[in-house]
């Protein structure tokens, strides 16, 4: 925080995208909290709100990608490895595989919203060989609700912004009921159309 704080412009900027797309990598950081930390910065006018929903939207679909695109070309032998067998137990990942298949893409979507197995269900959605299209578009959409959402709720709350750090989990339940709702109506608005040809 206070290293960020120091910094204006586009350092600033570079540094949020540098840690996001390092998160692709396996660097250990909570992508939430340094979004919530860096929205914070736009009320002290270290940075600026829209390029930073800009800069973090790219940021995270290039380390969501990353994720992804590990599992699409390794496959289960990712997890084999030493390093990473603890992180992501075969069982974690059928489990994530299982519910790739029965949500489809919207699993993607959801995943966003659920800290703790977004990676799990990247991973598989990549071992599962989904499109790169329709991870690119279902977890681009959910960023796109995610971030701004993120940015002007600290903003919204101002210098109280300390506040949302521990309540993240409860605001991003809220998050994943809005979106499972979405995903619903929009499921059965497509059904009933279909019904209707």
């Amino acid at each position: 925080m206070a290293f960020l704080q120091s910094l204006h412009g586009w350092p600033a900027y570079a540094l949020v995208f540098g840690i996001l797309v390092g998160s692709g990598f396996g660097l250990p950081m909570n992508e939430d909290i340094l979004l919530v930390t860096a929205a914070a910065l736009t009320l002290s006018g270290v940075m600026e709100p829209w390029p930073l929903v800009a800069v973090a939207w790219c940021g995270l679909l290039i380390a969501d990608g990353l994720i992804f695109h590990w599992g699409r070309v390794f496959g289960v032998r990712l997890i084999e490895h030493r390093w990473l067998a603890h992180a992501m137990p075969p069982r974690r990942l059928a489990a994530m595989q299982a519910f790739m298949q029965r949500t489809g893409p919207a699993a993607i979507f959801l995943a966003r919203f659920m800290p703790g197995v977004r990676s799990a269900v990247y991973l598989a959605a990549g071992s599962l060989r989904v499109p790169y299209r329709q991870q690119f578009l279902f977890d681009g959409l959910a960023a796109a609700v995610e971030v701004p959402a993120l940015v002007f709720a600290v903003r919204y709350v101002g210098g109280r912004w300390e506040q949302l750090v521990p309540r993240s989990p409860w605001v991003q339940g809220a998050l994943v009921a809005a979106a499972v709702l979405a995903v619903v109506l929009a499921a059965w608005l497509v059904r009933r159309a279909r019904r209707q040809r």
